[in-house]
């Protein structure tokens, strides 16, 4: 893994980020002292797909509008 200075990370930046997102990671140093990896940003996998992932796993009741309605309306008139 490649290691630059910062001075020469300011400098050469653009053709630094080029190198990282073609795969090539490599190591910012301060006085010789390696002090973070550059590598790729991975976007994390996006949660619109999610959407779905448990069709036919579950079952929704066919009253499921009126499931608990008596002791619901029980509570709010105090009976």
């Amino acid at each position: 893994m490649q290691q630059v200075n910062i001075h020469e990370a300011k400098t050469n930046l653009s053709r630094l980020i080029e190198k990282a997102v073609s795969g090539e990671s490599f190591v910012i140093a301060k006085s010789g002292k390696p002090m973070v990896t550059v590598s790729a940003y991975t976007p994390p996998p996006d949660p619109a797909k999610r959407v779905g992932f448990l069709k036919g796993m579950i079952e929704v009741p066919d009253d499921f509008d009126s499931m608990g309605r008596d002791e619901i309306q029980a509570m709010f008139e105090g009976k």
